[in-house]
C-alpha cells in the first residue's frame, strides 16, 4: 500500500516512516501542503496521513479542499492538540481517522488497515489466483492454504503483478507503485525481486508464475497445468 505522509516534525516521520516500512507500506514524505499536493500530482496513494499544523497552512482546512476537489482517498489526521472541538472538527471535515500526536506506530499501523478495510476502500479484502491467495491488507500470502513468507519487497510486486493478472504489467508501472520517491533503489532492484519470488513460488508449489515479456515487463499467469484445468 503506498502512503502519503505529511509531516514535518523530523522525529515523528522517522519514527511513523520506519514503522510503515517494517509493516510492507511504500512511503513518500512531504513536509508541507504544497509538497503534498505535488506528489498527489504526480503518484496514486492509498491512504494519506496528515499532521494538522504544517510551516504552509492548516492541514485540515487543507484536507477540506480536497474533499470539495473531489478527492475521496482516506485519510488519518494526526495532531498534538487534542481537545474534543478539534477532534470532533478533524473527523467532520473529511478525515476518516485521528490520532494524537505522539503517535503509537501499533495503533496507527492497525486504524490504517481498518479503514482500508472499509468496503468504499476494499471491495475484494483477498485475492485468489491459481493456489495463491493474498490478503493485501494483512500483507499475508499463502499457497494451497499453507503461509508463504516472503519479504515486503517482493510482496509489493506480487501485489501489483496480481492487479493485473494474465496481462503485461509494465517495467515503469512496477518500478513507479514499489518505491517511495525518496527510496534508494539499485538499478536491478526489480530484477532481484523477480528472482526472489519466482524462486518462492516454485518452492512452494504455486500454480503460477512470472512470464518475462521481454523489453517490456513481466506477466503473472497460471503455469500450463493448471491454465489447462
Amino acid at each position: 500500500m503506498r502512503t502519503l505522509l505529511v509531516d514535518h516534525d523530523a522525529d515523528s516521520v522517522r519514527v511513523v516512516q520506519g514503522a510503515l516500512l517494517d509493516c510492507g507500506f511504500a512511503v513518500d514524505v512531504t513536509r508541507t501542503l504544497d509538497e503534498a499536493a505535488a506528489a498527489l500530482g504526480c503518484a496514486r496513494y492509498d491512504i494519506l496521513l496528515l499532521e494538522s499544523a504544517l510551516p504552509d497552512g492548516d492541514g485540515l482546512d487543507w484536507l477540506k479542499q480536497l474533499r470539495r476537489d473531489g478527492g475521496s482517498m482516506p485519510a488519518l489526521m494526526m495532531s498534538r492538540l487534542n481537545d474534543p472541538s478539534r477532534r470532533i472538527a478533524i473527523l467532520n471535515g473529511g478525515a476518516d481517522d485521528f490520532l494524537p500526536k505522539p503517535v503509537c506506530t501499533a495503533e496507527l499501523v492497525a486504524r490504517m488497515r481498518a479503514i482500508l478495510r472499509r468496503p468504499t476502500q476494499m471491495t475484494a479484502p483477498v485475492v485468489t489466483f491459481g493456489n495463491l491467495k493474498f490478503d493485501p491488507i494483512g500483507r499475508q500470502v499463502s499457497v494451497g492454504g499453507r503461509p508463504l513468507k516472503i519479504a515486503h519487497r517482493e510482496v509489493c510486486i506480487l501485489e501489483h503483478l496480481l492487479s493485473r493478472a494474465g496481462r503485461t504489467v509494465p517495467r515503469a508501472s512496477l518500478e513507479d507503485g514499489l518505491y517511495a520517491f525518496d527510496n534508494d533503489v539499485s538499478i536491478n532492484a526489480l530484477e532481484v525481486g523477480i528472482y526472489r519470488l519466482r524462486g518462492l513460488l516454485s518452492q512452494s508449489g504455486a500454480t503460477l508464475r512470472i512470464k518475462t515479456a521481454r523489453a517490456i515487463g513481466y506477466i503473472l499467469e497460471l503455469n500450463g497445468a493448471a491454465s489447462a484445468a
